[in-house]
């Protein structure tokens, strides 16, 4: 993996992408979505993760965060993909709705074969992509990608009608994930 590609500075503000295995359609269903919420809560509450800007899409989930302690934020990040791919698959395989239930599970299992370091299954894909946010800038770039990522995929005309991002808070309207910090221009 590039150097590009590291968490290199514990408190410093990153923008990540991470995706389900081989871009699997999981979070067409509210309940899936809605244990990443519950996640991401838990991490600002417990482990200190600051988040500034979040969407999860059908198959990704877009995040811009900082560790408001010394945790190293891949620390922070692993836990939470540990934890929410152990969960998501759970519910998955008990999910008496989910038509595609032996699919994914088994697409799951087979990818963690192919891996030493997964056991059972193997829910997200390895690489998560951190970049430091350097600038204010390039801050509200990321922002402005994440809120207008539903709507480039044809899912709302405006970022703020996206229910699970973090663009309502943006236009003044309290989201689904408490405190959610709004950027507003940082001293860099």
């Amino acid at each position: 993996m590039s150097r590009n590609y590291k968490f290199h500075h514990p408190k410093g503000l990153y923008f990540v992408s991470f995706a389900v295995i081989n871009w699997l359609d999981v979070f067409t269903r509210n309940e899936y979505k809605d244990l990443i919420l519950e996640s991401l809560e838990f991490c600002q509450k417990k482990k200190a993760m600051e988040i500034h800007a979040w969407c999860i899409m059908t198959n990704h989930v877009h995040l811009i965060f900082r560790s408001l302690d010394s945790q190293n934020p891949e620390l922070i990040l692993g836990d939470f993909k540990r934890f929410t791919s152990r969960s998501i698959t759970k519910a998955i395989a008990e999910n008496p709705k989910e038509s595609r239930k032996e699919f994914l599970v088994t697409a799951f299992k087979k990818e963690a074969e192919k891996t030493s370091n997964t056991t059972n299954y193997q829910f997200w894909r390895h690489d998560n992509k951190p970049i430091e946010l350097w600038s204010n800038e390039v801050i509200q770039q990321k922002i402005d990608y994440i809120h207008n990522n539903p709507v480039k995929e044809g899912i709302v005309f405006r970022p703020e009608d996206y229910k699970y991002s973090s663009a309502s808070d943006y236009s003044g309207v309290k989201g689904l994930l408490d405190d959610v910090c709004v950027f507003q221009y940082f001293k860099l």
